[in-house]
């Protein structure tokens, strides 16, 4: 919870339909590459990642079709809107995660793009997997029943 009392912790972009589609197994916070125009633009909140997912190619970790609105003031000197980018992450945590990727066959879900406390861009990845049909059945008539409950306890 300190993050969020933080004044420059700032959420750009959220997937929240990534924990209705998948079970997120756990979660790493990951740097990004990005160019000065898309950081000009993230500031001004025009992203979403709600259709992308990670990649490990070629030893390096990619953000694949991630949408970040061109800047109008950047002119010419602008970036692509849908471009791959490069995320930073540690050797162990890469080995990790294309070990998770290949032999479990876990998917890399974008969940969260923020300004952490120093300014800087993050992304919070979750090593996750598909739900089916019947799990997100099972998972909404668990917080139905979990509100039914705290309404229940707030009027006894």
């Amino acid at each position: 919870m300190a993050e969020k009392s933080d004044p420059n912790y700032k959420v750009i972009a959220e997937n929240r339909r990534a924990r209705f589609d998948y079970f997120i197994e756990n979660d790493l916070e990951v740097g990004i590459v990005l160019s000065g125009s898309e950081v000009k633009a993230l500031r001004t909140g025009q992203s979403n990642i709600a259709d992308s997912y990670a990649s490990v190619e070629g030893g390096e970790l990619w953000l694949i079709n991630s949408y970040i609105a061109a800047y109008k003031e950047a002119g010419v000197f602008g970036h692509e809107e849908r471009r791959r980018r490069k995320l930073l992450v540690s050797k162990r945590e890469l080995s990790r995660l294309w070990q998770a990727v290949g032999r479990e066959g876990m998917t890399l879900v974008p969940l969260v793009m923020y300004f952490n406390h120093k300014g800087r861009v993050k992304l919070k990845i979750g090593v996750a997997k598909g739900k089916k049909v019947a799990d997100k059945r099972a998972t909404e008539a668990k917080r139905d029943w979990n509100r039914q409950k705290q309404r229940l306890l707030k009027q006894g």
